[in-house]
């Protein structure tokens, strides 16, 4: 293929440990330079195209500022998700004082990781995915990352292809993004590294002592190793009239398409629960028009997870933008003749609605598992260090409740780019690679024009720490547990937050006393890492 080059930069225009967006032609590069070697690769992120040049250099990897996917800018290699595809990888060379830069004519700037070809006659091994979310798709491709040869089957009950999730409730919902869009990889992609997809299958048991799988239509599968990542059943509410019609979840693609149908008629929506999923509901219903309310048992939204002054800037930007709550109070009663007309609250108030989203939170969907350990609370899956429940038996996702290599407690969290992770160390750990998970949970939320990023995981926290301003939704808030920040909010400070995901990574976060001494330098506090990651 045809090359174009150019002369991107001098070699004393950046010290070791610095990059900078340039670009050859109409090309946009990431330029590096690392132990004295400057490197190019594509300058955008491989998930959403954020600009790698606005996140953190860390040794040979940068950290993306929206969601803080890790690529190694000497290869161009994904290392963390979120996204699937590598950096491409472009040629550099010195002439004089020179860098110059070759890339090919036609680039994307992305390229599909290395994966081994699938062949029986090496590996006659059997592995099977259940699920195919964010867990379920990454842990298919990265056993062949890993060199994996033998037969992945990757078994779903929606009628769809793996697709982005979290578009559901944010972009999709609020017509950014289109419905060609969503999937996470195509068909072809999947056909060309033998990753067998089985759509509209229902499990109904999983025996692992015989490593059998059996389907509510009759069929049946043996595994060798499986991978279980089914996600979350949405919970529903057992009250008089729950079977009325338009009352309605978020949870699938199919979901999202039966809300966007029932609101084309807009009017009066009701979203009952102050989950992130029931806020980013009210959120899009209303920028479609229709008049929103918010009932929760909660005081103030996000109480228990972000703190109650942050909590009360989402309801206040809601409220800024025409939804109304009603907050401490629980629905005992939908009414109607043949669709919800309307929802009966615990005080004895009516609201009239057109349409009812139930948004409170999900139960892992792990009934068909048979000789597996399932935790007594919420019978999600009880896996260790590397995912692993069983006799070839590995967890992921939703479902799975894992060690938290930072404070030793077990935990479970529903995120979509720990599911991500999940699927990636579980998916090497089944090719014999014996990987530790080691990842920090982080999510993302965009309630009208509020974004919100989080890392780490705080169940409690014994003080918030604030820099910035709140009002304004431009802050850092630092969580605070045994003298340990354990997570962080962040709002408009995003080359920050990639700082902070990887300092916390390295276990270098700033000290307690530091943030109380309002010494908030983060991006000028350099990770002690070595060349390598």
């Amino acid at each position: 293929m045809k090359q174009i080059e150019a002369v991107v930069a001098n070699i004393n225009d950046l010290n070791d440990g610095e990059m900078r967006q340039v670009s050859v032609g109409e090309t946009e590069i990431l330029l590096s330079r690392i132990d004295g070697k400057f490197y190019a690769v594509g300058a955008h992120c491989a998930h959403y195209k954020a600009p790698l040049a606005d996140g953190v250099l860390s040794g040979d990897h940068v950290v993306c500022p929206w969601h803080n996917a890790y690529f190694d800018v000497t290869t161009g290699d994904q290392l963390e998700p979120p996204g699937l595809d590598s950096l491409a990888s472009y040629q550099v060379r010195i002439e004089a004082e020179n860098v110059i830069v070759s890339v090919p004519e036609e680039t994307t700037g992305l390229r599909s990781p290395t994966m081994a070809q699938f062949n029986p006659n090496v590996d006659g091994r059997t592995f099977v995915i259940l699920g195919a979310g964010a867990a379920g798709v990454h842990a298919a491709q990265t056993l062949r990352v890993a060199g994996y040869q033998g037969r992945i089957v990757m078994i779903t009950q929606e009628d769809q292809l793996p697709y982005d999730r979290t578009k559901l409730s944010k972009d999709y919902f609020i017509g950014k993004t289109s419905s060609e869009e969503m999937p996470l990889r195509s068909p072809d992609f999947f056909k060309e590294h033998a990753i067998e997809v089985l759509l509209n299958h229902q499990v109904e048991q999983v025996q692992t002592t015989a490593k059998a799988i059996a389907f509510t239509n009759g069929d049946s599968l043996t595994y060798d190793a499986l991978l279980v990542a089914t996600g979350g059943k949405p919970r529903q509410l057992d009250i008089p009239g729950a079977d009325l019609q338009n009352i309605l979840t978020l949870r699938s693609f199919a979901d999202a398409d039966r809300i966007l149908t029932t609101i084309k008629q807009k009017g009066q929506a009701v979203v009952i629960g102050s989950s992130f999923i029931g806020m980013e509901t009210a959120s899009g219903l209303s920028q479609q028009g229709l008049q929103v309310t918010v009932i929760s048992p909660d005081s103030v939204p996000f109480k228990k997870t972000l703190g109650e002054e942050i909590g009360k800037i989402f309801q206040q930007v809601h409220e800024e933008n025409g939804v109304s709550f009603k907050l401490g109070r629980k629905a005992v009663q939908f009414e109607g003749s043949d669709k919800v007309e309307a929802v009966i609250l615990d005080n004895g108030d009516r609201l009239q609605a057109d349409i009812v989203i139930i948004g409170v939170g999900v139960q892992p969907a792990t009934d068909f598992l048979k000789g597996v350990e399932l935790h007594p609370k919420d019978r999600s899956v009880v896996v260790d260090e590397y995912l692993c429940a069983g006799d070839s038996i590995y967890a992921a996702g939703d479902i799975a409740r894992y060690p938290d290599w930072r404070t030793n407690e077990s935990i479970r969290v529903e995120h979509w780019r720990v599911a991500a992770q999940h699927g990636r160390i579980a998916a090497y750990n089944m090719a014999g690679k014996a990987v530790k998970f080691r990842g920090l949970p982080l999510f993302w939320t965009m309630q009208f024009k509020f974004p919100l990023r989080y890392v780490g995981h705080a169940q409690s926290w014994d003080e918030i720490i604030v820099d910035g301003d709140l009002q304004k939704q431009e802050f850092i808030a630092f969580y605070i547990k045994n003298n340990q920040v354990l997570a962080v909010a962040t709002s408009h400070r995003d080359t920050e937050t990639a700082a902070i995901s990887e300092l916390m990574r390295l276990n270098q976060m700033l000290t307690v006393e530091e943030l109380r001494r309002g010494i908030v330098d983060l991006i000028h506090k350099q990770p002690q890492v070595s060349s390598k990651r």
